[in-house]
Protein backbone atom coordinates (compact mmCIF):
# COMPACT_ATOMS: atom_id res chain seq x y z
CA UNK A 1 0.00 0.00 0.00
CA UNK A 2 1.51 3.70 -0.89
CA UNK A 3 1.47 6.52 1.32
CA UNK A 4 -1.11 8.00 -0.64
CA UNK A 5 -3.59 4.80 0.25
CA UNK A 6 -2.75 5.02 3.68
CA UNK A 7 -3.76 8.23 4.22
CA UNK A 8 -6.90 8.03 2.50
CA UNK A 9 -7.18 5.21 5.36
CA UNK A 10 -6.42 7.17 7.34
CA UNK A 11 -8.74 10.12 6.70
CA UNK A 12 -11.85 7.47 6.28
CA UNK A 13 -10.78 6.16 9.79
CA UNK A 14 -10.84 9.52 11.16
CA UNK A 15 -14.78 10.23 11.89
CA UNK A 16 -15.12 6.45 13.37
CA UNK A 17 -12.78 6.69 15.60
CA UNK A 18 -14.24 10.10 16.74
CA UNK A 19 -17.59 8.83 17.16
CA UNK A 20 -16.58 5.17 18.69
CA UNK A 21 -17.74 5.54 22.25
CA UNK A 22 -20.92 6.26 20.83
CA UNK A 23 -21.11 3.85 17.75
CA UNK A 24 -18.92 0.81 18.75
CA UNK A 25 -19.44 0.71 22.66
CA UNK A 26 -23.14 2.21 21.90
CA UNK A 27 -24.49 -0.70 24.06
CA UNK A 28 -21.87 -1.03 26.66
CA UNK A 29 -22.23 1.36 30.14
CA UNK A 30 -19.11 3.06 31.21
CA UNK A 31 -16.52 3.20 28.60
CA UNK A 32 -12.71 4.60 29.55
CA UNK A 33 -12.27 7.39 27.39
CA UNK A 34 -9.12 8.22 25.56
CA UNK A 35 -8.57 11.72 24.04
CA UNK A 36 -6.28 11.56 20.76
CA UNK A 37 -4.85 15.01 20.08
CA UNK A 38 -2.83 15.75 16.99
CA UNK A 39 -3.40 17.74 14.07
CA UNK A 40 -5.42 16.53 11.46
CA UNK A 41 -4.90 19.62 9.51
CA UNK A 42 -1.94 21.92 8.63
CA UNK A 43 1.40 21.13 7.42
CA UNK A 44 1.45 18.36 9.76
CA UNK A 45 -1.81 16.80 9.25
CA UNK A 46 0.05 13.42 7.57
CA UNK A 47 1.55 13.03 11.29
CA UNK A 48 -1.73 13.34 12.67
CA UNK A 49 -3.62 10.89 10.53
CA UNK A 50 -1.11 7.91 11.00
CA UNK A 51 -0.92 8.86 14.72
CA UNK A 52 -4.72 8.44 14.85
CA UNK A 53 -4.25 5.28 13.34
CA UNK A 54 -1.98 4.13 15.69
CA UNK A 55 -4.55 4.52 18.58
CA UNK A 56 -7.08 3.00 16.75
CA UNK A 57 -5.16 -0.06 16.27
CA UNK A 58 -4.26 -0.29 19.74
CA UNK A 59 -7.30 0.47 21.12
CA UNK A 60 -9.29 -2.04 18.83
CA UNK A 61 -6.31 -5.05 20.05
CA UNK A 62 -7.61 -4.76 23.98
CA UNK A 63 -11.22 -3.95 23.13
CA UNK A 64 -11.70 -3.54 26.50
CA UNK A 65 -9.50 -3.16 29.89
CA UNK A 66 -10.95 -3.93 33.61
CA UNK A 67 -14.33 -5.53 32.03
CA UNK A 68 -14.84 -2.03 30.71
CA UNK A 69 -14.98 -0.93 26.65
CA UNK A 70 -12.61 1.21 25.81
CA UNK A 71 -13.16 4.43 22.95
CA UNK A 72 -11.42 7.43 22.20
CA UNK A 73 -12.43 10.57 20.57
CA UNK A 74 -10.01 12.25 17.54
CA UNK A 75 -9.40 15.74 18.59
CA UNK A 76 -7.96 17.73 15.47
CA UNK A 77 -5.14 20.26 17.12
CA UNK A 78 -4.67 22.22 14.26
CA UNK A 79 -0.59 22.34 15.69
CA UNK A 80 -1.63 25.34 17.67
CA UNK A 81 -1.38 24.70 21.69
CA UNK A 82 -4.09 27.50 22.23
CA UNK A 83 -6.68 25.16 20.03
CA UNK A 84 -4.82 21.65 21.89
CA UNK A 85 -5.15 23.23 25.13
CA UNK A 86 -9.05 23.98 24.49
CA UNK A 87 -10.31 20.35 22.78
CA UNK A 88 -8.37 18.19 25.58
CA UNK A 89 -10.63 20.50 28.11
CA UNK A 90 -13.56 19.85 26.19
CA UNK A 91 -13.30 16.27 26.35
CA UNK A 92 -12.23 15.94 29.60
CA UNK A 93 -15.72 17.96 30.49
CA UNK A 94 -18.16 16.52 27.95
CA UNK A 95 -16.93 13.01 28.15
CA UNK A 96 -14.76 12.33 31.48
CA UNK A 97 -11.82 11.31 28.89
CA UNK A 98 -8.67 11.26 32.02
CA UNK A 99 -6.57 9.71 29.25
CA UNK A 100 -4.34 11.36 26.58
CA UNK A 101 -1.89 10.28 23.96
CA UNK A 102 -0.94 12.61 21.38
CA UNK A 103 0.71 16.30 20.31
CA UNK A 104 3.01 16.12 17.43
CA UNK A 105 4.39 19.40 18.32
CA UNK A 106 6.48 20.24 21.58
CA UNK A 107 4.68 23.66 21.40
CA UNK A 108 1.35 21.99 21.87
CA UNK A 109 2.35 19.16 24.03
CA UNK A 110 3.73 21.55 26.52
CA UNK A 111 -0.01 23.09 26.78
CA UNK A 112 -1.65 20.26 27.04
CA UNK A 113 0.67 18.13 29.82
CA UNK A 114 -0.33 21.22 32.18
CA UNK A 115 -4.08 21.11 31.08
CA UNK A 116 -4.53 17.32 31.41
CA UNK A 117 -2.37 17.76 35.04
CA UNK A 118 -5.19 20.33 36.13
CA UNK A 119 -7.83 18.39 35.04
CA UNK A 120 -6.62 15.37 36.85
CA UNK A 121 -5.99 13.05 34.22
CA UNK A 122 -2.55 11.20 32.47
CA UNK A 123 -1.32 12.98 29.20
CA UNK A 124 1.50 10.75 26.93
CA UNK A 125 3.15 12.29 24.18
CA UNK A 126 5.93 11.52 21.36
CA UNK A 127 7.04 15.44 21.57
CA UNK A 128 10.59 16.62 21.69
CA UNK A 129 11.63 18.95 23.08
CA UNK A 130 13.41 18.85 26.86
CA UNK A 131 11.23 20.97 28.94
CA UNK A 132 8.61 18.52 28.55
CA UNK A 133 10.61 16.00 31.05
CA UNK A 134 12.66 18.90 31.99
CA UNK A 135 11.99 22.16 33.58
CA UNK A 136 8.03 22.11 32.74
CA UNK A 137 7.64 18.48 33.58
CA UNK A 138 4.52 17.46 36.00
CA UNK A 139 3.15 14.03 37.20
CA UNK A 140 0.16 13.93 34.85
CA UNK A 141 2.45 14.30 31.57
CA UNK A 142 4.98 11.17 30.21
CA UNK A 143 7.22 11.15 26.92
CA UNK A 144 7.72 7.94 24.67
CA UNK A 145 10.15 9.46 22.32
CA UNK A 146 13.89 10.53 22.95
CA UNK A 147 13.95 14.24 23.71
CA UNK A 148 16.50 16.67 21.71
CA UNK A 149 19.11 15.91 23.97
CA UNK A 150 19.50 12.43 23.16
CA UNK A 151 18.32 12.80 18.98
CA UNK A 152 21.66 14.88 18.63
CA UNK A 153 23.77 13.06 20.76
CA UNK A 154 22.71 10.16 18.51
CA UNK A 155 23.15 11.73 15.27
CA UNK A 156 25.40 14.40 15.61
CA UNK A 157 28.19 12.99 17.91
CA UNK A 158 28.93 9.33 15.71
CA UNK A 159 28.49 11.42 12.31
CA UNK A 160 31.39 13.66 13.74
CA UNK A 161 33.38 10.88 15.01
CA UNK A 162 32.75 9.17 11.43
CA UNK A 163 33.39 11.80 9.64
CA UNK A 164 36.74 13.55 11.18
CA UNK A 165 37.26 15.57 8.17
CA UNK A 166 33.92 17.06 8.05
CA UNK A 167 34.63 20.52 10.43
CA UNK A 168 32.32 22.94 9.00
CA UNK A 169 28.88 22.22 9.74
CA UNK A 170 25.68 24.72 8.95
CA UNK A 171 22.23 24.46 10.59
CA UNK A 172 18.50 24.77 8.99
CA UNK A 173 16.19 25.61 12.48
CA UNK A 174 12.62 25.59 13.50
CA UNK A 175 11.93 28.88 15.39
CA UNK A 176 10.35 27.22 18.71
CA UNK A 177 10.93 25.27 21.38
CA UNK A 178 11.68 21.80 19.60
CA UNK A 179 14.05 23.86 17.08
CA UNK A 180 15.73 25.35 19.46
CA UNK A 181 16.48 22.52 22.01
CA UNK A 182 18.17 20.40 18.56
CA UNK A 183 20.22 23.74 18.14
CA UNK A 184 21.14 24.21 21.52
CA UNK A 185 22.49 20.61 21.86
CA UNK A 186 24.25 20.32 19.12
CA UNK A 187 26.55 23.65 19.72
CA UNK A 188 27.56 22.15 23.11
CA UNK A 189 29.05 18.74 20.98
CA UNK A 190 30.15 21.43 18.10
CA UNK A 191 32.01 23.24 21.10
CA UNK A 192 32.95 19.89 22.53
CA UNK A 193 34.68 18.39 19.56
CA UNK A 194 36.06 21.53 17.77
CA UNK A 195 33.53 22.12 14.91
CA UNK A 196 33.01 25.48 13.06
CA UNK A 197 29.76 25.87 13.38
CA UNK A 198 29.75 28.34 10.23
CA UNK A 199 25.93 29.45 10.07
CA UNK A 200 22.17 28.82 11.08
CA UNK A 201 19.41 29.80 9.17
CA UNK A 202 15.91 29.83 11.55
CA UNK A 203 12.40 29.70 9.65
CA UNK A 204 8.67 29.35 11.02
CA UNK A 205 6.07 26.45 11.42
CA UNK A 206 4.58 27.57 8.30
CA UNK A 207 7.50 27.85 5.81
CA UNK A 208 7.80 25.89 2.88
CA UNK A 209 10.65 27.61 0.78
CA UNK A 210 13.86 27.53 1.99
CA UNK A 211 15.88 28.60 -1.61
CA UNK A 212 16.80 31.71 0.76
CA UNK A 213 18.27 29.77 3.57
CA UNK A 214 20.01 27.32 1.22
CA UNK A 215 21.88 29.77 -0.22
CA UNK A 216 23.16 31.21 2.56
CA UNK A 217 24.06 27.63 3.71
CA UNK A 218 25.77 27.31 0.52
CA UNK A 219 27.91 30.24 0.63
CA UNK A 220 29.06 29.43 3.85
CA UNK A 221 30.63 26.10 2.42
CA UNK A 222 29.72 23.67 4.75
CA UNK A 223 31.13 20.20 4.96
CA UNK A 224 27.54 18.61 6.93
CA UNK A 225 24.18 20.30 6.06
CA UNK A 226 22.61 19.38 9.89
CA UNK A 227 18.54 20.03 9.21
CA UNK A 228 16.44 20.11 12.71
CA UNK A 229 13.53 20.21 11.29
CA UNK A 230 10.80 17.89 11.05
CA UNK A 231 8.07 16.48 8.94
CA UNK A 232 6.94 17.88 5.71
CA UNK A 233 9.77 20.96 6.55
CA UNK A 234 12.60 18.95 6.85
CA UNK A 235 11.14 17.04 3.33
CA UNK A 236 10.73 20.44 1.84
CA UNK A 237 14.17 21.50 2.57
CA UNK A 238 16.10 17.80 1.61
CA UNK A 239 14.50 17.79 -1.94
CA UNK A 240 15.20 21.56 -2.44
CA UNK A 241 18.55 20.99 -0.91
CA UNK A 242 19.06 18.21 -3.53
CA UNK A 243 17.73 20.35 -6.16
CA UNK A 244 20.87 22.97 -5.73
CA UNK A 245 23.29 20.37 -6.18
CA UNK A 246 24.11 19.85 -2.33
CA UNK A 247 24.35 15.93 -2.25
CA UNK A 248 26.76 16.02 -4.24
CA UNK A 249 29.71 18.07 -2.05
CA UNK A 250 27.62 18.44 1.59
CA UNK A 251 26.80 15.33 3.74
CA UNK A 252 23.27 16.01 4.92
CA UNK A 253 22.10 14.74 8.48
CA UNK A 254 18.49 15.01 9.07
CA UNK A 255 18.46 14.67 12.75
CA UNK A 256 14.62 13.85 13.97
CA UNK A 257 13.36 11.78 10.16
CA UNK A 258 9.21 11.56 10.72
CA UNK A 259 10.02 7.60 9.63
CA UNK A 260 8.94 5.28 6.96
CA UNK A 261 6.46 8.04 5.53
CA UNK A 262 9.08 10.14 4.95
CA UNK A 263 11.20 7.74 2.87
CA UNK A 264 8.36 6.85 0.58
CA UNK A 265 7.23 10.25 0.22
CA UNK A 266 11.08 11.27 -0.92
CA UNK A 267 11.97 8.50 -2.38
CA UNK A 268 15.04 6.46 -2.64
CA UNK A 269 17.10 8.45 -5.14
CA UNK A 270 16.55 11.89 -3.00
CA UNK A 271 17.44 9.68 0.65
CA UNK A 272 20.19 8.19 -1.07
CA UNK A 273 23.69 8.47 0.97
CA UNK A 274 21.72 11.14 3.18
CA UNK A 275 21.73 10.46 7.17
CA UNK A 276 18.78 10.21 9.66
CA UNK A 277 18.07 10.06 12.94
CA UNK A 278 14.63 8.17 14.02
CA UNK A 279 13.36 7.93 17.23
CA UNK A 280 11.66 4.55 15.36
CA UNK A 281 11.84 1.97 11.91
CA UNK A 282 9.85 -0.76 10.89
CA UNK A 283 13.25 -2.87 10.59
CA UNK A 284 14.20 -3.09 14.30
CA UNK A 285 14.83 -6.26 15.89
CA UNK A 286 12.60 -6.46 19.12
CA UNK A 287 9.49 -8.95 19.68
CA UNK A 288 6.58 -6.20 20.06
CA UNK A 289 8.26 -4.78 16.76
CA UNK A 290 7.69 -7.94 15.09
CA UNK A 291 4.20 -8.07 16.37
CA UNK A 292 3.10 -4.57 15.37
CA UNK A 293 4.12 -4.91 11.98
CA UNK A 294 2.46 -8.21 11.35
CA UNK A 295 -0.57 -6.48 12.79
CA UNK A 296 0.29 -3.11 10.11
CA UNK A 297 0.52 -6.48 7.34
CA UNK A 298 -2.76 -7.49 8.18
CA UNK A 299 -5.12 -4.82 8.48
CA UNK A 300 -3.23 -2.20 6.62
CA UNK A 301 -1.21 -4.28 3.98
CA UNK A 302 1.32 -1.57 5.11
CA UNK A 303 4.89 -1.21 7.52
CA UNK A 304 4.00 1.03 10.35
CA UNK A 305 5.54 4.06 9.97
CA UNK A 306 7.18 6.77 13.41
CA UNK A 307 3.55 8.57 13.81
CA UNK A 308 1.81 5.31 14.19
CA UNK A 309 4.32 3.40 16.03
CA UNK A 310 4.16 6.10 18.38
CA UNK A 311 0.71 6.70 18.66
CA UNK A 312 0.34 2.98 19.50
CA UNK A 313 2.95 2.65 21.88
CA UNK A 314 1.73 5.63 23.89
CA UNK A 315 -2.00 4.14 24.04
CA UNK A 316 -0.78 0.70 24.75
CA UNK A 317 1.70 1.80 27.79
CA UNK A 318 -1.43 3.39 29.05
CA UNK A 319 -4.23 0.45 28.68
CA UNK A 320 -1.15 -2.00 29.93
CA UNK A 321 -1.06 0.62 33.08
CA UNK A 322 -4.78 0.68 33.80
CA UNK A 323 -4.84 -3.20 33.79
CA UNK A 324 -1.94 -3.71 35.79
CA UNK A 325 -3.44 -0.68 38.35
CA UNK A 326 -6.91 -2.35 38.23
CA UNK A 327 -8.32 1.12 38.20
CA UNK A 328 -8.98 4.34 35.94
CA UNK A 329 -7.67 6.20 38.94
CA UNK A 330 -5.35 8.36 37.22
CA UNK A 331 -3.48 8.70 40.46
CA UNK A 332 -3.30 5.31 40.58
CA UNK A 333 -2.17 4.61 37.16
CA UNK A 334 0.71 7.18 37.32
CA UNK A 335 2.33 5.02 40.36
CA UNK A 336 2.30 2.11 37.71
CA UNK A 337 3.64 4.10 35.16
CA UNK A 338 6.46 5.20 37.10
CA UNK A 339 9.18 3.09 36.72
CA UNK A 340 7.11 0.74 34.68
CA UNK A 341 9.75 -1.51 32.76
CA UNK A 342 8.00 -3.59 29.59
CA UNK A 343 9.01 -4.90 26.31
CA UNK A 344 8.64 -2.12 23.81
CA UNK A 345 9.19 -1.96 20.39
CA UNK A 346 12.59 -0.42 20.68
CA UNK A 347 13.77 -3.32 22.86
CA UNK A 348 13.41 -3.18 26.91
CA UNK A 349 12.16 0.38 27.52
CA UNK A 350 11.38 1.32 31.25
CA UNK A 351 9.93 4.99 32.44
CA UNK A 352 12.28 6.77 34.54
CA UNK A 353 10.30 7.73 37.83
CA UNK A 354 12.33 10.84 38.46
CA UNK A 355 10.74 12.38 35.12
CA UNK A 356 8.22 9.96 33.40
CA UNK A 357 10.99 10.12 30.53
CA UNK A 358 10.57 6.75 28.50
CA UNK A 359 14.57 5.28 28.31
CA UNK A 360 14.39 4.26 25.12
CA UNK A 361 16.46 3.65 21.94
CA UNK A 362 17.55 6.40 19.35
CA UNK A 363 18.95 5.66 15.61
CA UNK A 364 21.06 6.66 13.16
CA UNK A 365 20.17 5.80 9.60
CA UNK A 366 21.41 6.13 5.75
CA UNK A 367 19.16 6.35 3.04
CA UNK A 368 20.47 3.11 0.76
CA UNK A 369 20.60 3.33 -3.07
CA UNK A 370 17.69 1.68 -4.84
CA UNK A 371 19.25 -0.93 -6.41
CA UNK A 372 20.54 -2.04 -2.85
CA UNK A 373 16.71 -2.25 -1.43
CA UNK A 374 15.81 -5.68 -0.37
CA UNK A 375 12.36 -4.95 -0.29
CA UNK A 376 9.71 -2.23 -1.12
CA UNK A 377 10.26 -0.23 2.26
CA UNK A 378 13.76 -1.06 2.78
CA UNK A 379 14.81 2.43 2.41
CA UNK A 380 17.65 2.88 5.14
CA UNK A 381 20.66 0.60 7.12
CA UNK A 382 20.57 1.19 10.71
CA UNK A 383 24.61 2.13 11.38
CA UNK A 384 24.10 2.86 14.87
CA UNK A 385 21.80 3.20 17.87
CA UNK A 386 21.72 3.91 21.80
CA UNK A 387 20.19 4.88 24.76
CA UNK A 388 21.48 8.94 25.74
CA UNK A 389 19.69 10.97 28.58
CA UNK A 390 20.38 13.59 30.83
CA UNK A 391 20.80 12.42 34.91
CA UNK A 392 17.19 13.49 35.76
CA UNK A 393 18.94 16.19 38.17
CA UNK A 394 20.26 17.37 35.38
CA UNK A 395 17.21 18.18 33.88
CA UNK A 396 15.06 20.48 35.69
CA UNK A 397 12.53 18.57 36.63
CA UNK A 398 11.20 18.63 39.97
CA UNK A 399 7.86 16.43 40.33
Amino acid sequence: MKRRDLLKLAAASALPGSLAGRSVFAQDAGPIQFGCPVPMSGPFAANGKYADLGMKLAIEQYGKALGRPLAYTLLDTEGKPATAVRKVQELAQQKGARFFAGGILSSESLGMGKQVEKTGGVFITTAGADEITGKDCNRATFRWSVPTYGAIERTVRPLIESLPQAKRWYTITPQYVFGDGLLSAAKRIFEEKGIEHVGNSYHSLTEKEFSGYLTNAMAARPDVLLLLNFGSQSSDALRQAANFGMKQNTTILMAWASGLEQFESLGADLCEGVYFGAQYWHAIDAPLNHELVKRCADKFKANPNYSLAGSYICTKILIDAIIKAGTDDPAKVVAVMEGMQYDGLTGPEEIRQGDHQVLKNYYLLKGKAKAAMKAADDYADILSFGKSFLPVEQTGCKL
